[in-house]
């Protein structure tokens, strides 16, 4: 065992002593370190991550040990560069020499635009431009941030119907200074996009002493019916702390609202038309009974008013068993003269024509009215 113990001593210690892969911290290079207004400089850099989009700026009032005091305000931001790194991490762009809003001395600050925070400072100088002495460093306690940071928290119901999306802000913060920090004031923006963060102060409620650390909870808010992509800022004593993404999703039920009013409204409209039509139109007369009810035409009314036909006597006369007993004679019967029909005025009792016995005469045997034919025999 002690063997074996002293070769794995040898196998290591060669391997601690080498430097980490990819520990490299990220660096810029220029190839001038002065030039004017209109002119360009190259900026190369290396030790970055490898396809991350980095934005290249000329910063006023910075230097790398502080970097830049102002933050991206005392950046001339509109003459800036993006440029993306190669496979192994490396890049090389041209920047245009613009004057920064603050005097120097200067910076040509590069950082990471997505993904996990990086940044680095070149010195540089704009000739012409006005320079100044830096502001001085407050002693005492520094709060520098720890881990990365992250937002708590979830959307409500609340939220798909347009409420306003809130999250907590969560990091761990360290005292590198040499006094106690109480109270600390930081500086929370929210950016939508390309557009510049809204700050906002808010105040911890604690003590940090010198060397220790604590956690910082910050509530974080946007406007009512936010979506997109959003960027959580973190600033303290005019130094960017660090930045966090946040990815707001479409409220829905704001949506369907505007579906369900665009389809709820003109049916609405519909029936209240259909209601004012037909209270307006103009009522149909009709005749009322003395009662004062509406009086419609019953049945036994209408049954009386339709013709009734009486079957004539010679048609009963035709059917006589004579008849019948040729199976190829057929008899038609002869249609009855008008006066044999009983009207409608007259009831079967009351007409002169018919005895009381309901039969004009007796069938007959030769009678002309039931004509005959015979067929082959």
């Amino acid at each position: 065992m002690t063997v074996l113990a002293a070769v794995l001593a040898l196998l290591v210690l060669p391997l601690a002593g080498a430097p980490a892969v990819g520990a490299e911290k990220p660096s810029v290079k220029l190839s001038k370190s002065q030039a004017g207004t209109g002119g360009s400089i190259t900026v190369t850099g290396s030790g970055w991550r490898p396809k991350t989009l980095l934005m290249m700026l000329i910063c006023g009032q910075s230097v790398p040990s502080r970097g830049v005091i102002g933050g991206t305000n005392s950046c001339a931001n509109a003459d800036g560069r993006a440029v993306t790194t190669d496979a192994k991490g490396d890049f090389s762009k041209e920047l245009p020499v613009a004057e920064p809003p603050e005097p120097c001395p200067c910076v040509v600050h590069v950082a990471t635009v997505t993904g996990e925070k990086a940044e680095a400072d070149a010195i540089f100088m704009v000739a012409g431009h006005s320079v100044e002495p830096l502001p001085e460093e407050e002693s005492g306690g520094r709060l520098s941030v720890l881990t990365d940071t992250r937002l708590d928290g979830s959307s409500g119901l609340l939220t798909s119907f347009g409420a306003p999306p809130s999250r907590t802000l969560v990091f761990t913060v360290g005292n590198v200074g040499t006094a106690a920090v109480k109270d600390p004031v930081f500086q929370v923006g929210t950016s939508h996009g390309v557009f510049a963060p809204t700050w906002e102060e808010q105040q911890w409620r604690g003590t940090v002493e010198p060397g220790k650390k604590a956690q910082i909870e910050l509530p974080v808010e946007l406007a009512a019916g936010a979506h997109g992509d959003y960027t959580v800022s973190l600033k303290y004593g005019g130094k960017m702390l660090a930045e966090q993404p946040w990815g707001v999703g479409r409220p829905w039920g704001v949506t369907l609202f505007w579906i369900l009013l665009a389809v709820v409204v003109p049916a609405a409209v519909f029936r209240i038309g259909m209601a004012v039509v037909d209270r307006l139109r103009p009522r149909r007369p009709y005749r009322r009974s003395g009662s004062g009810r509406r009086r419609g035409l019953r049945l036994p009314e209408l049954t009386l008013r339709m013709p009734r036909l009486s079957m004539p006597s010679a048609t009963k006369a035709s059917t006589a068993p004579e008849s019948r007993t040729t199976s190829t004679s057929a008899s038609t019967p002869t249609p009855a003269p008008a006066s044999t029909r009983t009207l409608p005025w007259f009831t079967p009792d009351s007409d002169p024509g018919i005895p009381a016995a309901g039969q004009l005469s007796a069938p007959q045997e030769n009678s002309p009215t039931t004509p005959t034919r015979k067929g082959n025999t």
